[in-house]
């Protein structure tokens, strides 16, 4: 029967031409009316594919039989790839992957805000497509997810793992063996935080009994060279904090910070946590054209630091700044932006939902002597109302950079409002940046489209829009 649907059953449909490439990542063929969605297929592959669940017009499926491969088509080169949720694209040339993210960038613009997206720029390459994230977080769990051909749990078998979610599982963790998203020493960090913690058996964390010792292992590393490392432990004794803590601490004395978090909530969220430092500082540093950025446990930054500085630059040349500029940086973060733009302006305000984000980016002016910043945390909608305007002026430039879901239609009908000469919109998800487009339109000319890729083998793509005021 088909999964998800036992309604229907599982049905093939053979020598499918893969077509197009859909937003969530998964291959798109045609049958007639009937539309596939395949997952791990490229455009130009020819295959038979099992459909799994279906709908009235459209169907999800995986390729039963690879009739002809795609030009695009190579071999991944992770052994975790296709049970591990990312990297969903390591079976495509990186030059494909960039062609199908321009793709996905003008087909968003172009059908949703009815935009002319002749003039897109090509699309800006990564400098590395291996070793690019400067963080990230795995999960302890009793729940391993057995692969194929392994015992089963009725047999005797260590359940203990150390890595990624299984997409679709929240319960069940890969246990990763080495992962190429982040540069040495990560892999040798976790591999041998797990090997100890097996070898002194701690218990590792039960999602939904919410037991269990270790919970999870944050990882952040520099343009810098300095190192982070974040131990959550969940319902560990004094002992086994100390006992490992010390390990990690002996065994990698390169590391600058040495954390942990003793996280007893259901959820794994730390922004409510205390965040003790075992050894060394409670911070580490990144640093862009001279200007330095103070990263804690909970701070906000760019996953791929070499690509965020071409973000920013981007942003900043769009923008077109004389020297006198007033400038809203609205979703500020930690004020990365706004830092990195303000030598080049008379004075940017920025403004986060998160409070601790913004007290980062108080102390990046700070430790960067720039005096011509003001940060505000608050709800956007609410904080970017007329008394706000008023009490610091109508900007000459907004730069908006949203969450994946975009702004809220208060903040665009805002923006309407206050009628700023320009608008730089940075997203990390055009199908929503197209959304307010389409309402922004009403007064603006898009001038500029630039897309970057900041996640190599993975269907995300950032993109950064020029908006003009009409006269």
């Amino acid at each position: 029967m088909g999964r998800g649907n036992k309604s229907k059953p599982e049905k093939i449909f053979e020598n499918v031409e893969i077509i197009d490439i859909a937003e969530e990542g998964k291959g798109v063929g045609k049958t007639d009316d009937f539309v596939l969605f395949v997952d791990k297929a490229i455009p130009g592959d020819i295959a038979d594919v099992l459909v799994y669940r279906s709908k009235k017009n459209f169907g999800e499926g995986r390729i039963l039989n690879l009739k002809k491969a795609s030009e695009y088509r190579v071999q991944a080169f992770c052994e975790h790839f296709g049970t591990c949720g990312g990297c969903k694209w390591q079976h495509m040339t990186y030059e494909a992957q960039l062609k199908f993210k321009q793709k996905s960038v003008s087909d968003a613009l172009s059908r949703i805000a009815k935009i002319d997206v002749q003039g897109i720029m090509p699309i800006v390459a990564s400098p590395e497509d291996r070793y690019y994230r400067n963080k990230l977080e795995f999960t302890f769990s009793n729940k391993r997810w057995l692969m194929d051909g392994e015992a089963r749990p009725e047999e005797p078998v260590n359940m203990d793992a150390l890595g990624f979610h299984i997409p679709g599982r929240f319960d069940k963790i890969l246990d990763v063996h080495h992962c190429y998203l982040q540069a040495d020493p990560s892999n040798a960090i976790r591999n041998s935080v797990d090997e100890f913690a097996k070898r002194e058996g701690y218990t590792y964390y039960d999602l939904k009994a919410h037991t269990g010792a270790l919970r999870n292992l944050v990882i952040r590393t520099s343009s810098t060279g300095e190192l982070m490392v974040i131990v959550v432990f969940a319902y560990a004794t004094d002992e086994e904090v100390n006992k490992l803590m010390n390990f990690v601490a002996h065994t990698f004395p390169q590391i600058t910070a040495l954390l942990y978090i003793i996280n007893q909530k259901k959820n794994d969220t730390i922004f409510d946590q205390e965040v003790i430092a075992f050894r060394g500082t409670e911070y580490i540093h990144e640093e862009m054209e001279g200007i330095t950025f103070r990263i804690g446990a909970k701070s906000f930054y760019q996953t791929n630091s070499a690509q965020a500085q071409k973000l920013y630059e981007i942003t900043r040349e769009f923008a077109g700044f004389t020297g006198n500029e007033l400038v809203y940086d609205l979703y500020t973060g930690a004020g990365t932006i706004a830092n990195f733009i303000a030598g080049q302006v008379r004075e940017v305000v920025g403004v986060e939902y998160v409070p601790s984000a913004i007290e980062d980016a108080k102390i990046n002016s700070a430790i960067n002597s720039i005096t011509n910043t003001k940060f505000y945390a608050g709800d956007m909608k609410d904080v970017l109302n007329t008394e706000f305007i008023m009490q610091h002026g109508k900007p000459d430039v907004i730069i908006t950079d949203p969450p994946r879901a975009g702004m809220h239609p208060d903040v665009v009908a805002r923006l309407m409002e206050i009628e700023a000469p320009k608008i730089v919109y940075v997203s990390c998800n055009a199908a929503t940046q197209a959304r307010d487009l389409l309402v922004l339109k009403e007064k603006y000319d898009t001038v500029k489209i630039q897309p970057v890729d900041m996640f190599p083998h993975t269907q995300h793509v950032e993109n950064v829009v020029l908006l003009v005021l009409r006269d």
